[in-house]
């Protein structure tokens, strides 16, 4: 519509010839749900309050460091014992105890190990600081997951201290994670199989596949077994405790004293516990990096899927891929494990994590919890979809008010074909041509009828053709008869 030009001269007018575009939207940014040491920063709250980091350096600054270390040899109120060797020196009083058996809080390792394996951007929601962790039941982590429901960007949900839950706590929390995944439709989540020491594989799913329920399963992929990453537990040295009976920390300078003067204790504590070139202190050393931090995949595998849609695509599946800054798995995997694992009447598949001979650690599956459903078994179509319909959805918000008509639609049809070309031509949609890919309908007795264009509704219905992986290549030989 002509302007009503009033005083004469010049104007310049911007007539717009370019059509609209659909953006696409970031497809790997994880949510981290668990336990900080701290719960404010800049006396601003961080309980339940997502905020977005791009390294582990940005969340040390904020968050700080991870829970300290009590290394000990068979009483933790007493730290590492040491004892007198008759030679003018001291030695441990006993083998030091897996720190591991005590591990709650994970939140900082997991972060570790999803920076280690490609991970990006990501959103950390703190639960609660350490001292007020309250593993009796899943209510801090539920309140901070009700948080990460009003935040837009995070596309996967993953709890980093949820193992550390009773076993039904654990599986309440994931199930209400999917439903949450399930009603935004931009987010799947990355579930963690609940265990404890001594449990056989079979125990462990079947608890998951019990515990998980049966809705929204489209929207979840579940990993197994744990990982025992090549993590060193975290220890503040100047924080170790150290006794000679009944005393507390010591340097060298005192230990040195304890045969001289015979005593059989630590006098005169001091804070100052390590010195370089002493033997107990590289005795120690050895002794707490002889242990490894075992963690549940889901960070890692996060990071995997940081790695995969960026290098190849979110239509990729994010398997047959390495993992880094891990030594072993805690449970070997064969063929006739991961069989029950992938394909099971119950249609909960979980993805196994495999080491194969010259390839070491491989992520071995790609299958979400809905193993059954062809059109949602696996991970890398339903995060696909969740991509195009949040990118659609974002650049169709507008035209919103206008005019019902066939114009509009001619744009919005056009807008979205436009996308999905591109996807197409990078390999995400399968077909010799676009019209195999994809198509996208819009209009009067197409997709809507005069009484929705009436009451205000324009329906826009996409259908893809999204690539498939090859989870079973099959190689067929027969033997050729001579023919001369």
């Amino acid at each position: 519509m002509a302007k009503n030009y009033r005083t004469p001269g010049v104007y310049v007018e911007e007539i717009s010839k370019l059509p609209p575009s659909v953006a696409q939207v970031e497809t790997a940014i994880p949510a981290f749900i668990g336990y900080t040491k701290n719960d404010n920063f800049n006396g601003l709250s961080l309980l339940n309050k997502p905020r977005r980091i791009r390294s582990l350096k940005d969340f040390e600054e904020i968050y700080g460091a991870p829970l300290q270390t009590n290394f000990h040899n068979g009483d933790p109120s007493a730290g590492i014992k040491i004892k007198a060797n008759g030679n003018g020196g001291f030695v441990l009083d006993g083998e030091l105890k897996d720190p591991g058996d005590d591990l709650k809080f994970r939140m900082h390792y997991g972060l570790q190990i999803y920076f280690a394996n490609g991970g990006g951007p990501c959103h950390v929601i703190s639960c609660g600081k350490y001292d007020g962790a309250n593993f009796g039941n899943s209510k801090q982590m539920e309140d901070a997951l009700a948080a990460l429901r009003k935040e837009d960007e995070p596309t996967i949900i993953v709890f980093t201290d949820a193992v550390s839950l009773k076993k039904a706590d654990h599986y309440t929390l994931h199930k209400l994670a999917l439903t949450q995944a399930a009603e935004l439709m931009d987010r799947v989540v990355i579930a963690d199989l609940w265990k404890e020491s001594g449990d056989e594989l079979s125990d462990v799913i079947d608890g998951f596949r019990s515990g998980i329920g049966n809705n929204n399963l489209s929207y979840g992929a579940a990993y197994y077994p744990w990982l025992r990453s090549t993590l060193p537990f975290f220890a503040d040295e100047s924080q170790v405790k150290l006794s000679g009976g009944t005393g507390d920390l010591a340097d060298a300078e005192v230990l040195r004293k304890f045969p001289e003067e015979g005593q059989t204790e630590v006098e005169s504590p001091k804070k100052s516990l390590f010195h370089m070139n002493s033997e107990l202190y590289a005795l120690i050393k050895k002794q707490m990096n002889r242990f490894r931090v075992v963690l549940p995949p889901a960070a890692a595998i996060a990071g995997v899927y940081a790695t995969v849609d960026r290098t190849r695509g979110v239509w990729k599946a994010p398997a047959n891929v390495s993992l880094n800054m891990v030594g072993e798995v805690t449970e070997k995997i064969d063929n006739e494990d991961q069989g029950d694992m992938n394909v099971t009447m119950s249609g909960k598949s979980i993805n196994a994590i495999r080491d194969f001979t010259g390839k070491g650690l491989m992520v071995w599956g790609a299958r979400t919890l809905a193993g059954n459903d062809n059109e949602w078994r696996y991970i890398s179509v339903r995060r696909f979809y969740n991509m195009v319909e949040e990118s659609v959805k974002k650049s169709t918000e507008p035209f919103v008010f206008e005019p019902n008509d066939a114009n509009t639609w001619v744009k919005v049809r056009a807008m979205i074909e436009n996308f999905l070309i591109l996807q197409w031509r990078a390999g995400a949609l399968q077909g010799a041509k676009a019209d195999d890919a994809f198509f996208v309908r819009v209009g009067l007795g197409e997709t809507m009828t005069a009484h929705d264009i009436l009451e205000g509704r324009m329906i826009v219905e996409v259908g893809m053709a999204v690539v498939r992986p090859a989870e079973f290549i099959i190689l067929r030989f027969s033997h050729k008869m001579a023919v001369s």
